[in-house]
């Protein structure tokens, strides 16, 4: 299955496609701040696009946990002037872009100031006209798992089988956005790695991220800089949680994802590169 973006292909299986990540927030749990401005947002953006990523997701409200949210009008001050200069920009134009968000409002204003993804970590649970406002656009839709919100999720983390429970999220929203007229071929799953999730349910979820194939779509994993990491690596800057989440990137790639979503694009890419060929028959 192949979908075309912007004049770029994305042949699911064939290769692992990188997600930079670009947080134009003061308070997301790596990089918030950096990036707030939009000279430093669109300088951010052209070096992932020389350092080889496929998409970039842009995102204007922290999901870290117990992060506070923030209305429509402030989302949208961060996120369209920065859309808006990327679609300006000689050098990276074409590149495609993800809005981060869970909101339809910010979504459809998104799409219209030249973004091509919708990205919401809550898999259409918090705005229930998110399907309708996604089948209206015609656009790629990510679809994570996450119980509560940021400010609650790691109070709800009491699974019986996280696999499973999971799995049969994903079946009931993929019904849901189906039947409100989101094509089949638009959607991708995200099993929310870290999102009401425990240490434990984390590795459990890298370990067995081949169960997933079950649902038969693309699936990107987000894996980069996580707390896990930190907690196996005693490491509590996520800055240098590098090298830690090179390992859980290869594992991904190991149980088949098709997206990882990163912040350290040139390293990732290589080590992409060469997982792919250990993992995917169809290389090397």
């Amino acid at each position: 299955m192949i979908l075309t973006i912007r004049g770029k292909s994305f042949d699911w299986g064939s290769r692992t496609y990188m997600m930079g990540v670009l947080n134009v927030t003061p308070d997301s749990f790596s990089d918030g701040g950096q990036f707030q401005t939009v000279n430093a947002a669109v300088d951010r953006a052209a070096k992932m696009v020389s350092s080889g990523v496929d998409i970039i997701d842009i995102g204007g409200e922290s999901t870290k946990p117990g992060a506070i949210p923030v209305d429509v009008a402030t989302e949208l001050a961060r996120v369209i002037p920065v859309i808006t200069a990327i679609r300006q920009h000689r050098e990276i134009r074409d590149i495609p872009i993800s809005i981060d968000t869970t909101k339809s409002v910010v979504a459809q204003a998104a799409i219209a100031a030249g973004a091509d993804i919708i990205n919401d970590v809550s898999g259409g649970e918090f705005d229930n006209q998110m399907f309708a406002t996604v089948a209206k656009l015609g656009v790629p839709y990510i679809l994570m798992h996450m119980r509560g919100t940021p400010a609650t999720m790691q109070q709800m983390t009491d699974y019986s089988d996280v696999i499973g429970e999971i799995i049969a999220f994903f079946e009931t929203q993929i019904d849901r956005a189906i039947k409100s007229g989101i094509a089949r071929s638009h959607l991708i799953i995200d099993p929310g790695i870290g999102f009401s999730k425990t240490y434990g349910q984390n590795i459990a979820l890298i370990r067995q991220i081949d169960k997933f194939q079950i649902l038969d779509l693309p699936l990107l994993v987000g894996v980069s800089r996580k707390s896990f990491i930190g907690k196996i690596l005693n490491q509590p800057d996520p800055e240098q949680r590098l090298w830690g989440t090179a390992a859980a990137c290869c594992a991904s790639i190991a149980g088949g994802a098709d997206i990882l979503r990163v912040h350290d694009v040139v390293e990732m890419v290589d080590v992409s590169r060469v997982a792919d060929v250990m993992f995917r028959s169809s290389i090397g």
